[in-house]
């Protein structure tokens, strides 16, 4: 038996030690039974290949010792760490067993003894009836005593073991990690023999292991007591691993030796690595939960078969004597699994033993199915896993903006091509998009072509989680865009609120600029607490601007596609050439930018401003942000010459690129006065004092006058543009401060305005006065011209809306302005807007009033409004009506815009413009017919053909009279040279725009075009010449707002007729206009200009319209009217030498000042509101419109007779005399 255990012990040992001669290996057990029995070993040698070989192979691998050996006896002990462990495992098992039978069997026999106690009380229930109490027995009190301390004990243990509280996650860890420690030790001991000889007080490794053996004993013990059922814990996987680990140490300890045996079944812990991830709150996904699990099993499976292989190939089979074994290291050992568990097997290692191949063939089996399941869902996972689902990380000195909403590659591109373009400054901003979808290959490939500024993350903003990833904290805005081509618009604009929703309520600081589709439902954008417009919040209502734009056209042909290309970022593309693209591409370069103004424009009027910065500067002011006494901020466009500019005064500018508008504020009239080449106005190096010599003047003189600088009227505005020369001759130290206010009347009066030639100022009449502030002139109602006739005309009687900004009526049923088709054909409707509207009951609704509005702007008198007539459903329009019924002068043709009859009823051949818009054009997927209902409307007026008399009753009608036009005294008006058209025999040449949903439509609208299909929206000729409008060009308000937030303010004003956020709250509350009476604060509100075109085929204008230069025109429009001009409409073969039939015409934005003018030109120009033009005529249009509110409809022009006396609409003789009374007037 002692021979047959050396010779097991000496190949094991020679194949786990692998010849080695360390300190350790020389003490090998092997070794010493090789020294014990040698003699015996070799006398017992039966055949001479057995002694031959022998000898061979202990050189080999047994290393030679002559140290003390560890056991006397020279046996193997693997079986006494095996048997503790086994012993441990089965007696547990069955003492519990044990416990269980007798608490069964106790519990059996105090059933039946409780049953029978239970019996003898109810037998002897009448002897108790005394109420005498029966003590209690002492034994059942300690019973009870007891089972609550082991309660409470258990209790204690769950809770430590647990992970609820910060203890037990704090236990849980320590213990996975210390198992992965003794891992680790396993890992390196199994570089070792499999049985060695060791010290416990000089084996560090064996220390630290004991060390970890003893807290897994104890944890264990806490598991026990915390468990309810004792035999499921005893069984389970955790527990077997205690088994056969923590015992074998102990062992080791008392024989001084250690076995590696089966502490690889410490790999099992790797098992509850998903658990200790959620502890600590690392894994909150299900899938990442998911993936951890299955990678955890799977390596655990792995490692724990790995070293049982390792243990029986290093060992050898016991009933072999141990000598079939195979020196292999514990990592061949996981190569071997990994190759047999995929079915490759190489060959290169496989087990030799019987227990091994044993083994494998079990292993194989469930191996090849783990490993089939696992990792194809494990790659899945992996695969799955968000490729965009990291964070943001901010870069110092570079601000980002995060754009979320509709993300796809048309609305990014459009977006990245505005927000990035080279015009503007160095945009020194990061874009982070975050989407819940991730990014298509198209989508993905545009990100990569800006990666540097561009970043995608996949999430959503309704997530609090994916918000901090993209750090809106710190973000400098949040941009939302919007689904343009949504079926449902309301709930498109509902997902954006719960956007802004989530977003405010994450960080209320955050500036947000969102799209929203529908008007109404800006009005819910109010209910969130930290919305506030005034610290940048804003809404882009599409709807609202489409419209508004839409409706300027009717008042200015071509305004639109001006307005689209100004706050749109267009690169500039030279033709040589000459023809109308070139001249229109001119303009297209331009954009609106704002800049500051410089102090040498201080105390100046804007139109000497504007003029300065026109001729001298080439650049083209509009507006100004003024600045009130309260300091309450407005924008003005083109004010007049009542407003002086103030310190600090921001400009709006046209111009080609933002480097060309800093001459604004470089400008220091000492140094560039004589420079005529705009390029070389550069910052100069005066040193620009930090508070004027008007300032300081002005503060000493109201100082002496005890009242505030902006009461205090002693100093006239004129002085303060000229402070140089003041300064010159007039030392600050010489001048009294009695005498500063006679000094500066004195000055103003030698020193007129160094642009103007005229010291004359037309005011109405009036002069400003040198007592007089500049800045009340312009504001107080009660300094406006004519207002006071204006208050006390029809005082009682409400004619605008509360806001002063609207005309108003009282609401009308619809029923009253429906018109049948004869009644609109016995109607002469003349310069009125058509509007062709294609919709019924389930159509989306468009917002008519966004419409309508600008088209009954307060600038307009009365008689200046153009009549609407709607064409379309009336189960759609009344729909629309609530929102329309408080407007004058509008009436419904219940028909359709493809019927001729209906066309030809309402005069459409004698219309200032006809709209044609659509409601059904999303509910359609096929987005080339989208725009079809609109496009057949076109090209069914485009072909229809008018006599030539009706050209009688069109030239008599007002409707070619341009607005504020008076005959009679035609030089009051200076406009009343506009064009008036030839009579129209043909529908081509009625003014007509048409919306479109889908740009490459337009190439339908116009057939004699030669416009390629690929070409984009702004380049094609219905675009440039006005007659088509798409939604899309609005996409660039989203950058442009971004970057200044007052150019959708200038926006919004210029296109809505002068819609607020006052006015918005007030339709938010009731969802309509409420009318007012008129007060000099209302009244007020009208001073305001408005768009209008100026005619240069006669007039006062008509000697520069035959070769004159632009820059003429726009100086003599400026000094004698207060008119800005800023662009030009022109017919499209006006370049040509031979004259053509063509009526068509295009924008050009902005002209340069030596631009050559043509007599057929139409001039776009901001004109100041004339307070006296038309005032009898709005006093009579009034009153006879308030006597004629309750009739079915008005004419805008005038009637046939007979219309009068038509059945069931009685008047009054008083309202008839008064009806007459206007048609004369407006004849």
């Amino acid at each position: 038996m002692a021979n047959g255990g050396g010779g097991g012990g000496s190949s094991g040992g020679g194949g786990g030690g692998g010849g080695g001669s360390s300190l350790r290996m020389s003490s090998n057990i092997h070794a010493n039974h090789l020294s014990l029995d040698a003699s015996s070993s070799s006398s017992s040698s039966s055949s001479s290949s057995s002694s031959v070989h022998e000898p061979k192979m202990d050189a080999l691998i047994i290393p030679v010792t002559m140290e003390v050996p560890c056991d006397s006896r020279g046996q193997r002990m693997w079986w006494a760490f095996l048997a503790s462990s086994m012993v441990t495992f089965f007696g547990g098992l069955f003492i519990i067993l044990l416990w269980r039978t007798l608490k069964y069997l106790w519990t059996v026999c105090c059933h039946c003894g409780g049953k029978t106690k239970e019996a003898q009380k109810i037998n002897n229930g009448s002897s108790q009836a005394d109420g005498t109490l029966k003590p209690v027995d002492e034994k059942e009190e300690a019973v009870a005593a007891e089972v609550g301390w082991m309660t409470s004990v258990k209790d204690w243990a769950g809770v430590m073991i647990s992970a609820q509280t910060l203890t037990g996650r704090v236990l849980v860890v320590l213990v996975f990690a210390l198992s992965i420690g003794a891992l680790v030790i396993y890992f390196i001991d199994s570089s070792n023999p499999i049985e060695s000889c060791q010290n416990f007080y000089k084996d560090f490794t064996l220390q630290i292991d004991m060390a970890f053996n003893v807290f897994f004993l104890l944890y264990f013990g806490l598991r026990f007591i915390a468990a309810n059922d004792k035999l499921w814990f005893w069984l389970e996987v955790n527990s077997v691993v205690d088994f056969f680990t923590v015992p074998p140490v102990f062992v080791s300890v008392y024989l001084n030796r250690s076995w590696l045996g089966l502490r690889f079944l410490r790999a099992l812990r790797l098992i509850q690595f998903s658990e200790i991830l959620q502890f600590l709150n690392i894994l909150k996904t299900s899938n990442s939960i998911k993936l951890v699990n299955l990678l955890s099993i799977f390596i655990s499976t792995w490692l724990t078969a790995a070293g049982f292989i390792h243990l029986v190939e290093n060992s050898g089979d016991p009933w072999e004597n141990f000598q079939n074994n195979q020196a292999l290291t514990y990592w061949e050992c996981v190569y071997l699994l990994m190759v047999t568990m995929s079915t490759v097997g190489y060959g290169d290692v496989y087990a030799k033993t019987t227990l091994g191949r044993l083994f494998m063939v079990f292993f194989i089996l469930g191996g090849l199915a783990m490993f089939a399941s696992y990792v194809p869902e494990i790659i899945e996972l992996i695969g799955n896993r968000k490729k965009y689902g990291g964070s943001y990380s901010a870069v110092s000195g570079r601000k980002h903006i995060v754009v979320c909403g509709h993300i796809t590659l048309e609305s990014v591109s459009n977006f990245l091509k505005d927000f990035l373009h080279k015009d503007r400054d160095d945009v020194n901003v990061e874009i982070v998009f975050l989407h819940n979808i991730s990014p298509n290959l198209e989508l993905e490939a545009l990100f990569k072509r800006h990666f540097t500024q561009v970043e995608f993350y996949q999430g959503s903003v309704l997530n609090p989680h994916d918000l901090a990833r993209v750090k809106i904290e710190s973000a400098d805005a949040c941009l939302i865009l919007a689904n343009k081509y949504c079926a449902d618009p309301d709930a498109e604009d509902a997902s954006n609120i719960m956007r802004v929703i989530s977003i405010k309520n994450y960080h209320p600081k955050i500036r947000i600029i969102t799209q929203m589709l529908q008007y109404h439902n800006k009005a819910h954008l109010l209910n969130i607490p930290s919305w506030n417009w005034k610290e940048g919040d804003d809404a882009i209502c599409l709807a609202e601007l489409k419209l508004g734009f839409i409706a300027q056209s009717c008042l200015a042909q071509g305004l639109s596609t001006m307005l689209a290309n100004l706050f749109s970022m267009r690169s500039f593309i030279k033709i040589e050439e000459d023809t109308w693209q070139k001249y229109y591409l001119e303009g297209v370069s331009n954009e609106m930018y704002t800049e500051y103004l410089s102090s040498a424009f201080v105390g100046l009027s804007f139109p000497t401003v504007c003029e300065l910065c026109f001729v001298k500067l080439k650049l083209l002011m509009i507006a100004i942000e003024y600045k009130s006494a309260n300091r309450e901020s407005r924008i003005l466009i083109n004010p007049g010459n009542h407003l002086k500019i103030q310190e600090g005064t921001l400009g709006f500018f046209i111009a080609s690129d933002a480097k060309e508008v800093k001459r604004a504020f470089f400008y220091c009239k000492a140094c560039h006065d004589d420079i005529t080449d705009p390029k070389r106005i550069k910052k100069c190096g005066c040193k620009r004092p930090k508070m004027s010599i008007y300032k300081r003047m002005r503060r000493a003189c109201c100082f002496d006058c005890g009242r505030s600088e902006r009461d205090c009227s002693c100093m006239s505005g004129r002085v303060r543009g000229n402070m140089d020369t003041l300064g010159r001759d007039f030392p600050l130290s010489s001048v009294s401060v009695n005498d500063c206010s006679t000094s500066f009347r004195a000055f103003e009066d030698e020193q007129p305005s160094t642009l103007s030639p005229k010291k004359k100022q037309r005011n109405g009449g009036m002069r400003n006065s040198p007592s007089s502030s500049p800045k009340l002139m312009r504001h107080d109602p009660l300094l406006i011209p004519g207002n006071d006739q204006i208050d006390n005309m029809d005082s009682n009687v409400k004619k605008y809306d509360s806001t002063g900004m609207f005309h108003w009526c009282a609401p009308k049923e619809i029923e009253k302005v429906i018109l049948t088709r004869s009644e609109a054909a016995m109607t002469v409707l003349s310069g009125h807007v058509v509007v062709c509207i294609f919709g019924d009951v389930s159509s989306a609704l468009i917002g008519l009033r966004n419409l309508v509005m600008p088209l009954r702007a307060s600038n307009f008198h009365y008689h200046e409004l153009k009549h609407i007539v709607f064409v379309g459903s009336i189960e759609y329009l009344k729909r629309e009506w609530e929102t329309l019924h408080n407007f004058p002068k509008v009436s419904i043709l219940p028909g359709t815009p493809l019927s001729r009859a209906d066309l030809r009823a309402v005069n459409i051949n004698l219309c200032d413009m006809c709209v044609i818009l659509s409601a059904n054009q999303n509910n359609i997927d096929d987005t080339s017919l989208q725009d079809k209902e609109c496009i057949l409307a076109s090209l069914n007026i485009k072909s229809m053909q008018f006599d030539d008399s009706i050209g009688v009753l069109q030239a008599n009608s007002q409707g070619f009279t341009p607005p504020g036009m008076d005959r009679s005294s035609p030089d009051n008006s200076p406009v009343h040279g506009m064009l008036r058209q030839p009579s129209i025999t043909t529908g081509v040449n009625i003014p007509i725009i048409t919306e479109l949903v889908n740009d490459t439509n337009v190439q339908f609208l116009d057939q004699d075009d030669d416009d390629d299909p690929d070409t984009e929206l702004y380049l094609t000729q219905p675009f440039a010449c006005g007659t088509a409008f798409a939604v899309s060009v609005l996409d660039s308000l989203m950058s442009a707002t971004y970057f200044n937030d007052n150019i959708l303010t200038l926006i919004r004003t210029l296109v809505t007729g002068g819609a607020t956020p006052e006015l918005e709250a007030l339709i938010a509350e009731e969802n309509a206009l409420r009318g007012g009476y008129s007060t000099p604060q209302t009244l007020a509100n009208r001073d305001r200009c408005r768009v209008a075109q100026l005619a240069l085929l006669d007039g006062p204008f008509a000697d520069l319209g035959d070769g004159g230069c632009y820059g003429d025109l726009f100086c003599k429009a400026l000094k004698t009217y207060n008119m800005l001009c800023f662009g030009i409409y022109r017919l499209r073969d006006a370049h040509l030498s031979t004259p053509s039939q063509c009526t068509k015409r295009y924008v050009i934005t902005n002209p340069p000042y030596e631009f050559e003018l043509v007599p057929t030109d139409l001039i776009f120009c901001l004109m100041q509101f004339d307070h006296n033009a038309g005032q009898s005529r709005a006093s009579l249009s009034h009153s006879s419109h308030s006597s004629q509110s309750s009739s079915k409809k008005s004419s805008s022009i005038h009637s046939i007779p007979s219309t009068a006396n038509r059945p069931n609409r009685p008047k009054s003789r008083e309202s008839r005399d008064k009806q007459k009374y206007v048609q004369e007037e407006r004849l």
